[in-house]
């Protein structure tokens, strides 16, 4: 059975990636899938390429920001798998046709996989796996680990039924916030060897912005309201929780990489 697949893009000036996004749907040689891209009023060349492409349903309009973006296109989706790829990234080849096979073989209601970084000229530069079954394992691991590549990340419309959704009050850590929440109620994550996407750096997207200290701050704080919501462990949202929070995330993130690089090991010397 030929699932349908919809895509959920997020966009704002990212008119120098996009067409790159589009075109990796496209390439996928999938029939059943629908592209939905939500802008948010973009003052650059985005809204000429989108105009290039009668297959995309798309609207352009200011909103709040990724969060609400993101929300929009879901209600416009009528696909039984959902994909969410941002605007300046690109999927890797025969990632539906993989997909699809998995959700129809198998009984997960999520599943993501690997992850290579690329730079503005598409060059690999790494890649990123998970880095031990315990990080995907541990409800407690999870409330403070962002596990899932949202780029690799698909699952089914369904489970937005049971009280699963983005929550506009987080506009930095949206993806961790929903995996968090869709961890949280006991859904069926699934992980693959297999590569996904590919997630550019350049300049102006999430991952370099954590880089400063304002930004890194503001992590933090987005991470403990995570936290706190699906924990009967609560944090205080001040420098004393930060500084606790950020330690036990760190701590565990040297757990997960020491676990990893020990099952690498282990499994060249068996």
């Amino acid at each position: 059975m030929v699932k349908k697949i919809s895509i959920i893009t997020p966009s704002y000036n990212q008119g120098k990636y996009i067409e790159d996004a589009i075109l990796s749907v496209i390439n996928q040689k999938y029939s059943n899938f629908e592209h939905i891209i939500v802008d948010g009023k973009s003052s650059d060349e985005t809204l000429d390429i989108l105009k290039k492409y009668e297959h995309l349903t798309w609207i352009s309009e200011k909103d709040s920001g990724q969060t609400e973006a993101l929300e929009k296109a879901m209600k416009l989706s009528s696909g039984e798998i959902i994909g969410w790829l941002n605007a300046d990234d690109y999927y890797a080849e025969n990632v539906f046709n993989f997909v699809n096979k998995q959700f129809s073989e198998n009984n997960q209601d999520a599943l993501y996989g690997n992850l290579n970084y690329v730079n503005k000229e598409k060059k690999i530069i790494s890649q990123r796996v998970s880095k031990s079954n315990y990080i995907i394992s541990n409800k407690f691991v999870s409330k403070f680990i962002c596990f899932i590549p949202s780029t690799t990340f698909f699952f089914k419309k369904e489970i937005f039924n049971n009280n699963v959704g983005f929550d506009r009050d987080i506009n930095y850590g949206m993806d961790k916030d929903l995996f968090a929440n869709i961890y949280s109620k006991n859904f069926l994550i699934k992980k693959f060897e297999f590569n996904f996407a590919y997630f550019r750096l350049h300049e102006d997207n999430k991952f370099e912005h954590k880089k400063s200290f304002k930004n890194f701050i503001i992590d933090c704080k987005e991470g403990i309201k995570i936290f706190n919501k699906y924990s009967n462990v609560k944090f205080p949202n001040n420098k004393f929780g930060i500084i606790i929070y950020f330690s036990i995330r760190f701590f565990l993130k040297v757990i997960g990489f020491c676990l990893f690089n020990f099952s690498l090991f282990k499994n060249k010397t068996s």
